[in-house]
């Protein structure tokens, strides 16, 4: 399908907590030179990560270092990475106008209630997780577009 890194952009409205927890726990399980790399962006970004998803993540040993709330804007600017998968975690940014994102990615949505609480964070990573390790499972590289357009939506429904 693509040439290697395989790049995901995860976006959530205020990229605070399930699209940060998405991007941390792909890059996490993904490791330097996986073939995987994942960001996130907001369509109204909050300006920094939620402290619950920080620290949820570090107790699941994964490093937060450089995580930032940023604008989906980032994404479509010049020099900016190319991303071969836009993933929605929320139902909001789903129902949104993105930008266009050059080399015309694939996109999913993969809807994750808002966590408010610490049971509700834990639940939403522990989602956003079976989801991440999914789509590390998929053959990205013998797949057709269409191919891995099913399974990317097919994903989502888990």
């Amino acid at each position: 399908m693509t040439t290697t890194p395989f790049s995901v952009l995860f976006l959530c409205t205020g990229n605070s907590a399930r699209s940060i927890m998405a991007e941390a726990t792909l890059n996490h399980l993904a490791g330097p030179g996986g073939g995987l790399h994942a960001y996130s962006a907001g369509s109204f970004p909050k300006g920094e990560p939620n402290p619950l998803a920080l620290a949820l993540l570090k107790v699941e040993g994964i490093a937060t270092e450089g995580a930032r709330s940023k604008s989906w804007d980032e994404f479509s600017a010049p020099g900016a990475p190319p991303v071969h998968l836009v993933v929605t975690v929320c139902d909001q940014a789903a129902g949104e106008q993105c930008p266009y994102y050059p080399g015309k990615p694939l996109k999913a949505h993969w809807g994750v209630p808002d966590p408010h609480t610490p049971h509700e964070f834990q639940e939403a990573y522990k989602t956003l997780r079976r989801r991440v390790e999914r789509l590390m499972e998929l053959p990205l590289q013998s797949l057709d577009r269409a191919g891995l357009q099913a399974r990317v939506n097919e994903i989502g429904a888990l």
